[in-house]
């Protein structure tokens, strides 16, 4: 026998080797915990059951939606010349994307601010001087 694999048994002494364990977040691929997400299931009382497959379903759906909003938020830090991601550019990411802005419509981000914008009335008036304004003309009969 070699001595440089060292042998795991199981308590009891049967003699087979203990397999190593694997998670199920790493068979899904995934890097959400799909055993915590199916504890807070279970936990909840969601339902009386829960089956397999739809922990792993919730952990991937919430680890795109995590991405995705990290994706546009470091955009969004890039942009102004940041390189830490804060409460702000979340806050730009998520409202200037139509769906997540509709996913997260009445969640409020704490020191997140509000989208820049100027309501057209209150702009400074333009100069048109190549084209001459509407009822300017003399209306002398």
């Amino acid at each position: 026998m070699n001595s440089d694999a060292p042998v795991t048994t199981i308590k009891g002494g049967r003699g087979k080797p203990k397999a190593k364990s694997v998670s199920r977040s790493h068979k899904a691929g995934l890097q959400f915990p799909v055993g915590r997400v199916a504890r807070y299931l279970k936990v909840g009382r969601y339902a009386q059951r829960v089956g397999s497959g739809s922990p792993v379903y919730l952990s991937a759906v919430l680890e795109y939606l995590a991405a995705e909003v990290l994706e546009l938020a470091g955009n969004a830090a890039r942009d102004n010349k940041k390189t830490r991601i804060i409460p702000r550019h979340i806050q730009l990411a998520v409202r200037n994307d139509e769906e997540l802005s509709k996913l997260l419509g009445s969640v409020t981000i704490v020191s997140g601010g509000v989208l820049p914008k100027i309501h057209p009335n209150l702009l400074p008036k333009r100069n048109q001087k190549d084209k001459p304004a509407v009822g300017s003309a003399s209306q002398e009969f």
